[in-house]
């Protein structure tokens, strides 16, 4: 759909009363709000009347509803990035379950919805036209625990748990529980209060200790911890990293609409939009209800594409509080098996938390990759897609198959690559990146706010070898936005806005990237570095203003502010530094004449 077009819908969908539409009152089927009973049963006969109606509202009552696992739908869902490779179940739990619905609206009437146990938010399948607004969700026991850290020596810590982290002491050793599951403390991330800072640590310190549970919301660990570099206010947040769930779920459906919706708590995975078309998020908010004192909303990522098309637009949000990135876009390579005649392929889905979905549409475009250096070498179209197992796909090409393809090789589908755009949102608490995004089409990153992410605010990667996240970006501009002291855990290479595809193999005159352009933004550095960027055509970084507070000793070895490795049309113009004592520019496997710079001399060369 044309920006244009796709434009006038949303304004439809955002300002039309639904005239016409038959509203639904779940108060008439027995929900009744801060009643604590489980309203699962009646929201799945209400959506059953929902779905013979043309144009349908669904309201919630207001105030306070309840849902558990009895009584909702269940159903085994594979999900990109979510789904762990054993034999367990992948049965979900699905509060709000939209399958095969046109024309509908949730209308949440700002009803804060409590999930009891593991459940997913909302799952729309195989759907059109549909809006959730107005809308809160929030877990009774989040499945992670939070610890306050009351007392540190070398002798003992104590820790103070949340009010909504159950624990108990087995053997002495730590455990946590909540409704319908238990854990021991596994991934954990501290949040510096002081610093408003989150960073990625690790349990092991405590794991060899004795745990005494002191009282009901404390417990004593006797022993050092100092080499944690843990200190007394910090606060643990902690989980099992075993993806069994996302927040919601969005699977091939087109023209969805999410305004004015908050996820206080995700159990897995966030959003997650699988091999879906035209999506919006208007003044979504994963972060924690400020009055629960939480400091952590999301067990993972926080708005998860994969594999979608059309346009991703992503306005006024906000994401506070995260385990892993806030923001990641991709699509998936599938490495190449085995080839079966002229025209026919063996594909894999490679990581192992991606896999059992179907990945390829007959009329499909893709395009075939050398993984060591990730250049495409040939394109096809898909005939006809068949789905083998739970991890192969074959595909029947409408053409020969290229001469030079071999087992090994990948395939990224290029029909399903959307559009992108991220405006007026905030980003931040996160130990993470800020957005991931690799998609060949037009891609805008506008008036955003990123402050301190812990990893870089902006990643673009693109890889055939662990993640298996395709593929290269051809339009990027990222304009207007304020970098706040990002990149703060990882050093000298914690750019602020790494280009960095996964491989170190580059033949002569030919880039994995292109046409980046990164102009009148705002960089405050806390002693990190600015940008890097790795196998790209035409990069521009103009009218930015970049003021740099160097943490390092002046006696230290200077670290480069700008590296580029391989890149060809470089332009740095018109740009306000302040602050910088040290070399600005390095390059590597290019030629330093490929940097044009206004004023000349700013790089030293």
């Amino acid at each position: 759909m044309k920006l244009k077009s796709y434009s006038l819908f949303l304004l439809f969908i955002l300002t039309c009363n639904w005239a016409g539409a038959k509203e639904i009152n779940l108060r008439d089927f027995g929900v009744t709000p801060w009643s604590y009973e489980n309203a699962s049963p009646a929201i799945v006969k209400a959506l059953e009347a929902a779905k013979s109606e043309k144009e349908v509202v669904l309201k919630f009552p207001g105030g306070r509803v309840d849902l558990w696992p009895g009584g909702a739908v269940k159903k085994e869902l594979y999900i990109s990035n979510s789904t762990e490779d054993d034999t367990l179940s992948k049965v979900k739990n699905l509060a709000i379950y939209l399958d095969g619905f046109s024309n509908i609206t949730i209308d949440g009437n700002n009803t804060l919805v409590v999930l009891h146990g593991k459940m997913v938010s909302f799952a729309i399948l195989n759907s059109q036209n549909v809006t959730i607004r107005n809308i809160r969700f929030d877990y009774e026991r989040p499945t992670m625990a939070e610890f306050k850290i009351l007392e540190i020596s070398s002798n003992q810590t104590k820790l103070e748990a949340h009010p909504d982290t159950r624990f108990d002491v087995h053997n002495t050793q730590l455990l946590f529980y909540g409704e319908g599951w238990g854990a021991k403390p596994l991934h954990t991330v501290v949040t510096k209060p002081e610093k408003d800072q989150v960073f990625r640590t690790s349990w092991k310190a405590f794991e060899r200790l004795q745990a005494t549970k002191e009282s009901a919301n404390t417990v004593v660990f006797n022993g050092d911890v100092s080499e944690a570099g843990f200190q007394k206010g910090d606060v643990l947040s902690i989980r099992d990293p075993y993806r069994d769930n996302c927040g919601a779920f969005i699977d091939l459906s087109k023209n969805i609409v999410l305004e004015n919706v908050s996820l206080h708590y995700i159990h897995g995975m966030g959003i997650i939009s699988l091999f879906s078309e035209d999506i919006t998020f208007k003044k979504v908010a994963v972060a924690p209800r400020k009055e629960s004192g939480r400091t952590i909303a999301a067990f993972a990522d926080c708005f998860h594409f994969s594999g979608c098309k059309g346009l991703i637009e992503v306005d006024s949000c906000r994401t506070s509080g995260s385990h892993d990135d806030p923001m990641n876009v991709h699509g998936t390579h599938l490495k190449i098996t085995k080839v079966e005649g002229d025209n026919k392929l063996r594909l894999r889905f490679m990581h192992h938390q991606t896999y059992g979905f179907k990945a390829f549409f007959a009329g499909d475009s893709v395009a075939f990759v050398n993984p060591d250096n990730l250049m495409i070498y040939d394109f096809g179209k898909v005939k006809i897609a068949q789905v083998i197992s739970k991890r192969e796909i074959v595909l029947e090409m409408e053409e020969t198959l290229p001469e030079n393809l071999k087992e090994g090789d990948c395939v990224e589908n290029m029909s399903w690559t959307p559009e992108v755009i991220v405006r007026n949102s905030h980003f931040e608490r996160t130990s993470t990146r800020g957005l991931l995004i690799t998609t060949r089409r037009k891609v805008l990153i506008e008036n955003n706010t990123f402050y301190r992410t812990g990893m870089h605010a902006i990643l673009i990667a693109n890889d055939c070898n662990y993640w298996y996240e395709s593929g290269p970006v051809r339009d990027v501009t990222i304009r207007g936005n304020r970098f706040l002291q990002c990149g703060f855990t990882q050093g000298e290479k914690g750019y602020v806005i790494s280009i960095q595809p996964e491989t170190h193999n580059f033949p002569k005159n030919e880039y994995i990237h292109s046409n980046i352009r990164i102009e009148d933004n705002v960089f405050e550095c806390l002693g990190s570095p600015v940008l890097f960027a790795r196998s790209v055509r035409n990069l521009w970084f103009n009218n930015n203003k970049v003021d740099y507070m160097p943490l390092s000793e002046p006696n230290e070895t200077p670290v480069a502010r700008f590296r580029l490795e391989h890149c060809k049309g470089v332009k740095v113009e018109n740009n306000e530094f302040n602050g910088f004592q040290s070399q600005l520019l390095e390059v590597m496997n290019m030629k330093g004449s490929e940097v044009k710079t206004v004023p000349k001399g700013i790089f030293g060369n």
